[in-house]
């Protein structure tokens, strides 16, 4: 590590455009993703903190996951929108390991925690009457401990053979953020056994999740289209298909990322698929899970009437109070006239 840091202290990050109106509507748009990332997915951990029907296990999972969006998207998308506000491409060598063990965690993590979701629909729709016992809160929590527990051990993984290898070649990272198949082409070293057995371990965590997740929707699909009635096919099936899109998306697009050889020279397309893993799901998944999920929607449109009552009902109040402040300040006026009629005359 110390080789290492003498030989490249910062690293030069890539950027979406050369021009200036390139710059300016990434900018305006990556702006625009962000805030709407983290307007959406703050008031799904608003929801379902502060209504009472939202506290079920799906919500508590629900709400973890809006948490780890919003810090996943926090760890590329503010970076490369200030390095083109300023112009500045650069990144410093702490940084880009911070990067890079912070984009692993959250990543590991979110995928466990969405196949702790599907087991748990796979309960709630196979097994109801078994859901209170299975998915009690103790259980709950050690479930989302063992998410975040795999996402720090990935992370610290593959970050510390990562920076362990000695970089020489150039400082150059073709991607918008420290991602490791870019830094790995940085490595003047020709043997990556480390860093390929820790890719393979990252990759078995992968592939164990997919598959628990495919088993739990086969079951899931079946015992749904079992149900007589439509509307309870429908229900059920609201709650698993955002689930299952969000799932494909991110599964998909992370395993190009990481396993597709990395080019030798900058390209849109690896750029873009980098965008569709770490952007997308964290912007997709408040909009997925608000438009079909009808407790999320209920408790927006309750939350919505309360603060609109809460607002008039105020200027109402502060109307009243006006009009009392007018009238004894009127009184107290006239009192003071009728004194001074009765003065006697000079």
């Amino acid at each position: 590590m110390a080789n290492v840091s003498m030989s490249i202290t910062e690293f030069v990050l890539m950027g979406f455009s050369d021009s200036w109106e390139g710059q300016v509507l990434h900018v305006v748009l990556f702006l625009f993703i962000y805030l709407a990332a983290l307007v959406g997915n703050l008031l799904i951990v608003l929801l379902t903190t502060l209504d009472q029907h939202l506290h079920s296990p799906m919500h508590f999972f629900l709400k973890t996951l809006s948490l780890l969006d919003v810090c996943f998207i926090s760890v590329t998308v503010p970076k490369a929108i200030i390095q083109s506000l300023t112009q500045n491409s650069s990144i410093s060598f702490l940084g880009c390991v911070a990067q890079v063990f912070l984009v692993v965690l959250f990543a590991c993590a979110e995928l466990t925690l969405l196949t702790v979701m599907s087991y748990d629909r796979y309960v709630a729709i196979c097994r109801p009457l078994h859901y209170q016992v299975v998915m009690k809160k103790a259980a709950c929590e050690q479930m989302l401990a063992a998410s975040w527990l795999s996402g720090i051990a990935s992370g610290l993984l593959n970050t510390s053979v990562t920076f362990s290898l000695p970089f020489c070649r150039s400082n150059f990272v073709h991607q918008f953020f420290c991602e490791i198949p870019s830094l790995l082409k940085l490595s003047c070293s020709e043997k990556f056994i480390a860093e390929i057995g820790a890719i393979i371990v990252t990759t078995s965590l992968g592939i164990m999740c997919f598959i628990s997740i495919l088993v739990s929707y086969i079951h899931i699909f079946s015992t749904v289209m079992s149900i007589p009635s439509v509307k309870g096919r429908s229900k059920a099936f609201s709650t698993c298909i955002p689930h299952l899109v969000v799932v494909t998306v991110f599964l998909n697009t992370g395993s190009i990322a990481y396993l597709k050889p990395v080019s030798e020279s900058p390209s849109v397309s690896d750029l873009m698929v980098s965008v569709f893993y770490t952007v997308v799901p964290p912007t997709l998944n408040p909009i997925i899970y608000s438009l079909k999920n009808q407790d999320i929607k209920a408790a927006f449109w309750k939350m919505l009437r309360k603060t609109i009552f809460k607002y008039n009902d105020g200027n109402k109040n502060s109307n009243n109070n006006k009009g009392i402040d007018t009238s004894f300040n009127s009184d107290k006026h006239e009192v003071k006239l009728v004194n001074c009629n009765r003065l006697p005359a000079i």
